[in-house]
């Protein structure tokens, strides 16, 4: 029955892990992986989730079925924290929210839905976009177009030429996804104004906007993070949002995301959801508990959520500061090529512009380990490391 089938390609990104983890070079660099890390090169478990940890431990009850949306009150927790405490929408009812396998179960869930109550939508992605959106949306039949984005002469937002292709080509009932913050894989982000633009385009044309809030509070802060989509989030008539809490709580194993969706109406938002939910039993009937109990945990108790708050500080406070630090650093090696625009990137990747040449060099040469775009992940960097790793950018750059 299976002599048929072929082997198909894998994640080039999760071969890059791999390859890494077989290197024996002792300076070896691993700048591929999407997580992020401390300058120990290890991923930490946060002293707030520890401390939620414990509570549950002492605490919990039941291991029994949470219900295909989750924990009745994480629905609160998930719109608190895209829309921002007391914002007029959540008391609305125009906005529902439920609990998910983490980012991609809601990119999932959001798939499904689309596809099966959107007929003949299109789904417009940035140019580049997250490796994983297409083969989402793809998987539910959904036909996914590219928008410009990346401009790789500037290193910087091809935002005009982004307009003029919607202008010229989404259709009313399209879906536009946007990424809230930290783009992924480019590190560069919209701002306010351009979100602004984005919504009054979205509201003549009658499209739906679905925003990807991946790494909220990884930017420049929780709130200032969304405030584009909060924007948006008050300015449409309809919109879906999948949100993930594996980076901002540092849960990733734990799978905990969210989708919400907001609609015209109460009416109308509860009969969406209801739909929803029927996408959500026939993906995986219902979602893990354990992550979403973490969240919920800290953002209840006032100690816990200042505790919080502050380690995701820390961890955005490292990443912009290595920017910092690796652009002076390559001066300093005397790196010919211009590197300054990745201070102005926001989150964990950064397009650094190096050509697929130079990143196959550095990983044959160095044991440097980038994605063949030339994504970085920003958090791979550290002090231990930075020097080895601007002197060998040197060295393939010129």
């Amino acid at each position: 029955m299976f002599k048929h089938l072929q082997v198909v390609p894998g994640d080039p990104l999760l071969a890059l892990i791999i390859a890494h983890q077989k290197d024996t070079n002792p300076k070896k660099i691993d700048l591929g992986v999407g997580v992020y890390k401390d300058d120990n090169g290890k991923t930490p478990i946060l002293n707030s989730v520890k401390k939620a940890e414990a509570i549950l431990l002492e605490q919990e009850e039941s291991k029994s079925y949470l219900g295909i949306y989750g924990a009745t009150e994480f629905e609160a927790i998930i719109q608190d924290l895209i829309l921002g405490d007391n914002n007029p929408l959540i008391t609305s009812g125009r906005i529902r929210s439920t609990q998910t396998p983490g980012g991609t179960g809601a990119l999932k869930v959001a798939a499904d839905f689309i596809s099966a109550n959107l007929s003949g939508a299109r789904l417009w992605v940035s140019d580049p976009t997250w490796g994983n959106h297409e083969s989402i949306f793809n998987s539910a039949g959904v036909e996914v177009t590219p928008y410009p984005y990346y401009d790789s002469a500037t290193n910087g937002l091809r935002f005009d030429d982004m307009m003029t292709k919607l202008e010229a080509e989404a259709k009313e009932g399209d879906v536009l996804l946007l990424h809230a913050c930290c783009h992924n894989p480019t590190g560069i982000d919209l701002q306010l104004e351009q979100w602004k633009v984005i919504t009054d385009f979205v509201k003549r044309r009658g499209l739906l906007p679905l925003v990807d809030a991946a790494y909220q509070g990884f930017g420049d802060g929780l709130d200032e993070d969304l405030v584009g989509l909060r924007h948006m989030a008050a300015n449409v008539d309809n919109m879906l949002i999948a949100n993930s809490f594996s980076k901002n709580f540092g849960i990733y194993r734990e799978r905990c995301g969210g989708l919400s969706v907001i609609a015209t109406t109460a009416s109308e938002a509860d009969a969406a959801f209801s739909i929803i939910g029927q996408a959500i039993r026939a993906n995986y009937s219902m979602p893990p508990a354990h992550g979403a109990a973490v969240v919920y945990t800290i953002m209840s108790r006032p100690e816990l959520k200042a505790e919080w708050e502050q380690e995701v500080a820390e961890m955005r406070n490292r990443i912009n500061g290595l920017r910092e630090k690796l652009v002076s650093k390559l001066v300093q090696s005397g790196v010919s090529k211009d590197f300054s625009f990745i201070k102005d990137q926001r989150g964990m990747f950064s397009y650094s512009g190096l050509t697929l040449e130079q990143v196959r060099r550095l990983r044959s040469e160095f044991s440097i380990y980038i994605a063949d775009t030339g994504r970085v992940s920003v958090a791979g960097v550290s002090d231990d490391n930075i020097d080895y790793l601007c002197a060998s950018i040197a060295e393939v750059v010129g």
